[in-house]
């Protein structure tokens, strides 16, 4: 028996020691800083201050008109792409998954090849697309007599903000897309082969059986998308810099900008505890409308 204990701690100790670089990484790098930041909300934290100031910082934040400019930009950012995405996604696999090996494989890789580019390669050739001279975007139009003179996609505050929300899909449905094909591979054929002969359109035969499904799926791509969403800074950092006039600034870029250009460390985290909060508060909402229905 003693020897046995003496195996079993052994053990312990050993998948304790594989366990400690990932547990000392994530208490040094991510735990700990979380709580800095939290702590530091209450702080007026500068180059030059460190004093306490309570919840200035949030009454500060809320009366911010560039942080109210950047929230509406968020959720609209948020609103305008979850959606399409996961609708998009389900077609497109739906689609495709009832095509032989090679075609799956190939729009697999067609629209999973975004999401392994480099984030600087995509922002280039968007760029070029949105060029208000010699970009293709302005070119198509205007060959089919849907504008008549060229747009400033990014440079105008009318369309910048979509013009990036058109980028984030592009790169958004590729995990989507995958996702839902492996998940379809799942569905128990005999239940859609009993349906049909029971005499059950497409439409029935979905939402009956194989959208039951796919909603721990679609619950995933939810949530994860939706905090992808609100964390949309590369792009906006690397085309508009969240112009022009901030129509395009987001939470996380104006965070950047408050902590790594002006400095102000202490407001930029008070952004960044509201941002944590918003994002968990939204993800347990869905879990709540959706985790009620999925099936594992």
């Amino acid at each position: 028996m003693k020897k046995v204990n003496k195996l079993r701690m052994r053990e312990s100790i050993v998948s304790y020691c594989f366990l400690a670089p990932a547990l000392v990484f994530f208490l040094l790098f991510v735990l700990v800083p979380m709580i800095m930041g939290a702590v530091t909300s209450f702080f007026n934290y500068t180059m030059t201050d460190f004093s306490f100031v309570g919840i200035d910082n949030y009454i500060k934040m809320f009366g911010d008109k560039v942080f109210q400019k950047s929230l509406i930009n968020t959720i609209i950012i948020v609103i305008g792409s979850v959606p399409i995405v996961v609708g998009f996604s389900l077609f497109v696999a739906s689609q495709t998954y009832e095509r032989s090996a090679f075609t799956r494989s190939f729009f697999r890789w067609v629209f999973f090849l975004p999401v392994v580019t480099g984030t600087v390669a995509v922002t280039v050739v968007w760029k070029w697309i949105y060029d208000p001279l010699s970009g293709i975007m302005n070119y198509i139009l205007k060959t089919g007599h849907v504008i008549d003179q060229n747009i400033m996609w990014l440079g105008d505050k009318r369309y910048a903000l979509m013009a990036i929300i058109i980028i984030l899909l592009t790169t958004a449905v590729g995990q989507p897309i995958i996702l839902y094909i492996a998940s379809m591979g799942n569905i128990d054929k005999s239940l859609v082969e009993a349906a049909e002969v029971d005499g059950a359109n497409k439409f029935q035969v979905f939402w009956k059986i194989k959208w039951p499904s796919l909603l721990p799926t679609t619950l995933y791509i939810v949530v994860i998308t939706t905090i992808n969403s609100f964390q949309c800074f590369s792009l906006i950092q690397l085309l508009t810099s969240g112009g022009p006039n901030y129509s395009t600034t987001t939470i996380m870029y104006y965070l950047y900008e408050q902590a790594f250009k002006q400095s102000n460390y202490g407001y930029a985290n008070t952004m960044g505890v509201f941002l944590a909060l918003l994002i968990g508060l939204i993800s347990f909402a869905q879990f709540k409308l959706l985790g009620n229905d999925v099936e594992y």
